[in-house]
């Protein structure tokens, strides 16, 4: 949520800046701004909207500007509004602020200051900061310290970038709970939200950790006076942030998905086995695990801790961990877990999935889970994230970076590096053997496989979304991981349509919602043949004795699906886990048609944002 840049250097900063904006609209916001220095003063340029909007309000002049901070915001204090839109600035207008998160003793704050004089012109919490850090520069003289000593008196979480008069050619940056990067460029510096807006300058970057003050300049970093160096390197390109000639980033990174994975399993797999070889067994590139196979022997119970459509991906991977490692599995919600005071000791292996890492319910799930003594374990797709760093251990998915707000290849992704852990567990664990552990890591490399004939079906899937793009309601049903499925199918028709859909396990319909079924109700059911299917094929029964439209995800070779529904979208039906990732993609398909097809903003849903940092 919100978006920070900020650059210096010799470029055109306003330009560069409002280019970064562009790249954090993902995130979700409501209003965007810019500040920079010309001739010595402070210029500050906000527009609700879009940063298209932002951009044809900026003066010609702004051209020479060689430092500038900028933002995108997503109402918290106060509605959407020029006023309210970031930077902020002092009243002397010397100091500039823009920030991301939530400060918690604002009202407390924003009385000392008035009471000191200070005047404030928005309902937002983020202009305290600009008078604190002004009022405090007062008195030490130095900005770093100045913003050192405000963070101090702040509660809450924030990433701050702050520019002033006083200080040409140098930005102050810091965070606590809410991401924030540096990036070393040659002769300019630039700081954002996440590594997206720095890419086309540079991939060397250094991730913020708590309370850490930058003093960027043009030739570097500094922390308390001492250079700082990069600490990674990211290996996303340029051109993979951008649509390749794609009409939406979703349908650029639902195609994406079969190399996506393909990388992912380069990555994780470094042997599959030998498949002559019966004592030989998989071996896996898990560098950033740093859990032992002791700890992973020891571990008596798995709690996956998740949000959204990470918590449908902990649901498929309960099913994973229990069948290949034989271990309990209980998938939380982080928000309840963390305020539960939840029962577990240092035998329990936590699980924390987070596409960006930085996912603030999951993000204190896991830091409660140590606290308890419990080892850690991320998966996620930001290797420098907060999760990352924080976690005993991290597997990264390498699906490189989404930018769509409806997850697709990060979904999937997930569900892939989750069933590498498994797998992984089960061999530490004594429970696999050599064979079937190689069986498992090969049904997962013909996942790609499977997903480009998914992907070859797109046309006719296109033509069945159509037909129900003006539906009011819909549900999905699935049994056993297509359960999961069905949460997550409905979440997407929900994110990028605004059409109200629900996911029910099936074996919930007679205990209610089957009242809701009439001739205007189309039904996605997941109905792949397993020990489920004669109980699926009753309750499609069901759903058309009461008049409801059946579409049915079914396998590739089941003959007598068609008649009992009103359309059939068929995938290769392996019989394993697998088929989860693949039933994803018709699902993604579907409302992503169905969305376009009623014209709505695809890639940036309203109320929505891509990383949710905040409570």
């Amino acid at each position: 949520m919100c978006g920070i840049v900020g650059y210096t250097g010799k470029g055109p900063a306003v330009e560069l800046v409002v280019r970064g904006l562009e790249k954090l609209e993902y995130r979700g916001y409501d209003s965007a701004g810019v500040a920079f220095l010309l001739g010595g003063k402070l210029r500050v340029v906000r527009a609700v909207g879009r940063v298209e909007d932002l951009r044809r309000k900026l003066p010609p002049e702004a051209a020479a500007a060689t430092s500038a901070i900028g933002h995108t915001r997503w109402a918290t204090h106060g509605r959407p509004s020029e006023l309210n839109a970031h930077p902020h600035s002092d009243g002397a207008g010397n100091f500039a602020v823009v920030h991301n998160g939530i400060i918690e003793n604002y009202a407390r704050l924003r009385e000392d200051l008035q009471r000191q004089g200070c005047v404030f012109t928005s309902e937002t919490d983020t202009e305290v900061a600009a008078h604190l850090i002004s009022r405090l520069h007062e008195a030490c003289g130095d900005l770093p310290r100045a913003v050192e000593r405000a963070i101090g008196m702040i509660e809450g979480t924030f990433a701050f970038a702050v520019l002033s008069t006083h200080y040409p050619g140098r930005l102050a940056a810091t965070r606590r709970g809410s991401p924030l990067v540096a990036g070393f460029g040659q002769g300019e510096m630039l700081v954002a939200s996440d590594a997206l807006p720095i890419l086309p300058t540079t991939h060397d970057v250094y991730y913020l950790k708590d309370d850490q003050v930058l003093d960027v300049e043009p030739g570097g970093a500094r922390l308390k006076g001492e250079a700082v160096a990069p600490s990674d390197h990211i290996h996303w390109s340029a051109e993979e942030a951008e649509r390749g000639g794609y009409e939406h980033f979703m349908l650029k990174e639902i195609h994406e998905q079969p190399a996506a994975l393909r990388k992912l399993a380069s990555k994780l797999i470094e042997d599959p086995g030998a498949p002559g070889d019966p004592g030989g067994f998989p071996r896996f590139r898990l560098d950033e695990m740093r859990v032992t196979a002791e700890d992973l022997r020891k571990a008596t119970r798995v709690v996956v801790v998740a949000q959204g459509t990470s918590y449908h991906a902990g649901l498929i991977a309960r099913n994973m961990i229990e069948r290949t490692a034989r271990l309990p599995v209980q998938v939380e919600y982080g928000s309840d877990f963390r305020y539960r005071d939840p029962i577990v000791d240092p035998g329990v292996l936590v699980l924390g999935i987070s596409q960006s890492g930085e996912t603030a319910d999951t993000l204190g799930a896991v830091r409660l889970a140590k606290e308890r003594g419990c080892r850690t374990v991320s998966v996620l797709n930001v290797q420098g994230s907060t999760m990352a760093r924080e976690s005993d251990g991290c597997v990264p998915m390498h699906v490189g970076p989404e930018i769509g707000v409806a997850s697709t290849k990060a979904f999937t992704g997930q569900i892939a590096a989750l069933y590498v852990l498994a797998i992984h567990l089960g061999v530490v664990r004594g429970v696999l053997t050599a064979p079937e552990a190689r069986r498992r890591v090969d049904d997962l490399l013909q996942v790609p496989q499977r997903i480009d004939e998914a992907l070859a079906q797109a046309a006719h899937v296109r033509e069945i979304a159509l037909k129900y793009k003006d539906a009011e309601h819909a549900l999905y049903l699935g049994r056993g991981t297509g359960f999961p499925l069905a949460l997550e199918g409905a979440l997407k028709l929900k994110e990028v349509s605004y059409i109200h859909a629900e996911g029910i396990d099936a074996a919930e319909m007679k205990h209610g919602p089957i009242a809701l079924i009439d001739e205007k109700m189309p039904v996605f059911v997941l109905a792949l043949q397993g020990r489920r299917y004669e109980k699926i094929v009753s309750n499609i029964q069901e759903v058309k004795a009461r008049g409801g439209r059946v579409i049915a995800i079914a396998s590739h070779d089941d003959r007598e699906i068609a008649a009992r529904v009103d359309d059939v979208i068929r995938v290769h039906d392996d019989r394993g886990i697998m088929n989860s990732i693949v039933c994803s993609i018709p699902l993604q398909l579907i409302a992503y048609h169905i969305a376009v097809g009623l014209g709505r903003d695809v890639d940036k849903p309203r109320n929505l944002a891509k990383s949710v940092t905040v409570e």
